[in-house]
């Protein structure tokens, strides 16, 4: 393409750009600008633009704490028309959170009114509510009329803003931030602002180099306006801060009140940070339909000015603390509230800080501060005593001081040149008021003259000193630690400087607990199929219909359990898989292919089916007579593929696995003998092949049972009648395991099986 075809016509503006580049320039400029002057807040108050222009323009107003209150429109109106040209109600909600306790841990902004509630209603209009500072706002903005800070234009240029406040409180930490920019965010909790001052005191006065995993034993974590229950571990929470990246895990704070007769409530009386109570109670409701809370009974808001949430259990012998695992996995009664301290370090680079970082960057800027005020109030002393100097001079001249004034035609030319006086002190004499010609004037001018002199040599010390620098900060920070103490004088909680959020252990309740609270109980059969399909069927059913299993197929295995029971499925080759009661398919089916559920491998059958029970111990045995003893806990598999309990190579294959109920073991085997010993004999294992039960010359194993030594061994014939030996009619199969036995007492079933 030539230039004769790019070159735009005669008279036309249009510019031919290149768009890449284009697009690069302008989205730079944005990014940099929601990051510096929206999103992100900086790391010396603690403020973004808009709540510092928010301070600023109440401080114009004279809003001070002992001053009465303003229209909140007021206020909003002069944030927009000086210094924040954007939407009245983005201010207005900006100026709400600064007045709302229960958001803010130290609020900016007294408000009164209606500025909302922690249910999550919408603060009144602005033209119905009044705002005025807050001490600590005070505190933010102490010696702003002193030099102490640097100010800026404005966006139209026709008045100033300040750049940052001075900020003789540690806001960033005290009532942290949060904020999304153009490829980062900011998410920092509120802490106790005595815990910070006793941390920037150690950095101070013991070790200017420590670190945050030092600091962690005066900031033992954040501290929630709302209160909670921190459960994190110290370890986790000192890596946290040390990084200034992670999370802190936020609970709701909760008692059991007893109502009498065995019944109970929950009151939950402290919310997790940030969450709305009413949409909490729509959530909990939600779940309760939906039947995804079965120990949970009703959920009623009785809050008036506290908290009070009450949670009824479906019963007296629910455990509260199952319950509340419960809650607290599927509801926002528990949080994870993010850290992520990325802030604007001296207002300008944005990087995550650590918290030794942050509470450094604030005592620098202090520093700065106390350098700039001490240097603006040596120029006024300078000034002053320059003045003073003047005034003494005139005293002791005063009758030719008058004459010049009256006689002479400039009277201010020949002041400076008859005494040497400045152009400033020749001013002042001029502007003297007659009533200041009295005696005492010269003896008061001459002690103001001594005191300045005095504090101007203190304060020049005070700049020729980092130590003294230091000490002066430390002396600030002492008497802010001493404005919020933990109690007040009477030793109750300090309302503003006590600490809100207390710290617990991890929850005592297992996830198998929690996890199989939440399946509503209900008592099923569970049916496997010769082919091995399997089903559950409602209720404990006594016999199945041979017409309920497809053709070909019949009834293989039935076990009563219930929708809670975790069932054990024992392979022939030994593996152990696991399934879940409430996951089965319903009985109104055929079931669906056992195989489709685990991972069996080809040519393996399933050897016995039976519900998990806690502390239950079982013995294990193989084809050929080996076995030992396992506990159910050690056969649970927490994959489809299974557990591999039992060693067995081929032809042995797993034949048995039957409950230990005694202090005996009886053995027959397929030659039709038996042998009777003691179960301590019989290992216990959590897998392997086991030791050799009973000794064959052919064939293997036919059943095995185990029994008590003194109710004596019991089997059942066909017919289904039951006959028992006592131990003593049994010495003749008595023996030690691995010893091949003798033939069974008369009457025992011909099948060779101790169920008949």
């Amino acid at each position: 393409m030539s230039d004769a075809d790019t070159k735009p016509p005669e008279g036309d503006d249009t510019r031919i750009v290149d768009l890449k580049q284009a697009l690069e320039e302008r989205y730079l400029s944005y990014a940099l600008s929601t990051i510096t002057q929206r999103a992100l807040p900086d790391a010396r108050d603690g403020l973004k633009p808009v709540h510092r222009r928010i301070l600023h323009a109440m401080r114009l107003l004279r809003l001070d704490p002992d001053q009465g209150y303003k229209k909140s429109a007021r206020i909003v109106g002069d944030v927009i028309g000086k210094f924040h040209p954007h939407g009245d109600q983005s201010i207005y909600d900006a100026l709400v959170r600064l007045a709302q306790d229960f958001a803010l841990r130290y609020p900016l902004v007294d408000g009164q009114g209606n500025f909302g509630n922690i249910d999550g209603d919408s603060p009144a209009a602005m033209r119905y509510t009044e705002s005025r500072m807050t001490d600590v706002a005070v505190r933010l903005m102490e010696g702003m009329a002193e030099n102490a800070i640097d100010f800026k234009e404005t966006y139209d240029g026709e008045d100033e803003e300040p750049v940052v406040l001075p900020a003789n409180f540690p806001n960033l930490l005290a009532n942290g931030s949060t904020g999304i920019a153009v490829g980062m965010a900011t998410s920092i909790p509120p802490h106790n602002v005595a815990e910070l001052c006793d941390a920037a005191l150690h950095i101070i006065k013991v070790d200017p180099a420590a670190t945050s995993r030092d600091l962690v034993q005066f900031v033992k974590g954040p501290d929630f306006p709302t209160g909670g229950v921190l459960v994190d571990d110290p370890a986790t929470i000192a890596n946290a801060y040390e990084t200034g990246r992670g999370s802190f895990r936020l609970r709701a704070v909760w008692e059991r009140e007893e109502k009498g007769r065995g019944v109970y409530q929950i009151v939950v009386t402290q919310m997790p940070y940030g969450v709305q109570k009413s949409r909490l109670v729509e959530k909990i409701a939600e779940l309760l339909l939906a039947k995804k809370l079965p120990l949970l009974k009703d959920v009623r808001d009785e809050s008036a000015d506290d908290v009070r949430l009450v949670l009824e259990p479906r019963a007296g012998t629910v455990d509260a603390v199952i319950l509340m695992e419960q809650l607290f996995r599927l509801t926002d009664l528990e949080i994870r509230f993010p850290l992520n301290m990325n802030v604007l370090d001296r207002g300008m680079v944005p990087r995550v800080m650590g918290l030794a970082d942050v509470l450094r960057a604030w005592l620098a800027h202090r520093k700065e501060v106390l350098l700039r005020r001490t240097q603006h109030r040596l120029d006024q002393i300078a000034r002053r005593l320059e003045v003073l100097e003047g005034y003494i001079v005139a005293y002791l001249n005063l009758d030719e001081v008058i004459r010049i004034i009256r006689e002479e035609d400039e009277p201010k030319a020949e002041l400076m040149r008859t005494f040497s006086l400045t152009d400033a002190q020749a001013e002042a004499i001029l502007n003297m008021r007659l009533r200041s010609l009295r005696k005492l004037e010269e003896m008061e001018l001459r002690q103001e003259h001594k005191q300045l002199s005095e504090e101007k040599t203190h304060l020049e010390g005070l700049l020729a000193s980092d130590k003294r620098q230091w000490g002066e900060i430390a002396r600030q920070v002492t008497a802010l630690r001493e404005a919020y103490p933990e109690t007040d004088k009477s030793g109750a909680p300090h309302p503003i400087g006590a600490r809100r959020t207390a710290f617990a252990n991890a929850p005592e309740a297992t996830h198998a607990e929690v996890t199989t609270a939440l399946i509503e109980r209900e008592p099923i059969t569970v049916v496997l199929s010769e082919k091995g399909w399997i089903r559950a069927v409602k209720g404990h059913v006594a016999e199945v219909d041979d017409k309920s299993f497809k053709a070909g197929d019949r009834l293989k295995l039935m076990v009563k359990a219930e929708t809670t029971d975790k069932l054990l499925v024992l392979s022939t080759g030994g593996k152990v898989f696991t399934l879940s009661g409430d996951r089965l398919p319903g009985g109104r089916s055929q079931g669906e292919p056992l195989r489709l559920m685990v991972d069996m491998e080809e040519g393996q059958d399933v050897v016995s089916l039976f519900a998990f029970r806690p502390g239950q111990k079982r013995i294990i045995v193989s084809s050929g007579g080996n076995g030992f003893v396992v506990a159910d806990e050690d056969l649970v598999a927490n994959t489809r593929k299974g557990k591999q309990v039992l060693n067995v190579a081929a032809p042995d294959e797993a034949k048995l696995i039957v409950p230990v109920e005694g202090d005996m073991v009886a053995a027959i085997g397929q030659n039709r003998k038996m042998v009777v010993f003691p179960l301590h004999q019989v290992p216990a294992m959590t897998r392997g092949k086991g030791v050799r039960l009973q000794r064959y010359k052919d064939g293997g194993i036919s059943d095995l049972k185990t029994f008590s030594s003194e109710a004596g061994l019991t089997w059942s014939d066909s017919s289904g009648r039951s006959f028992t030996r006592p131990l003593a009619e049994l010495a003749e199969w008595q023996g030690d395991r691995a010893q091949a036995g003798r033939q069974p007492p008369s009457g025992f079933p011909r099948s060779n099986r101790f169920s008949g």
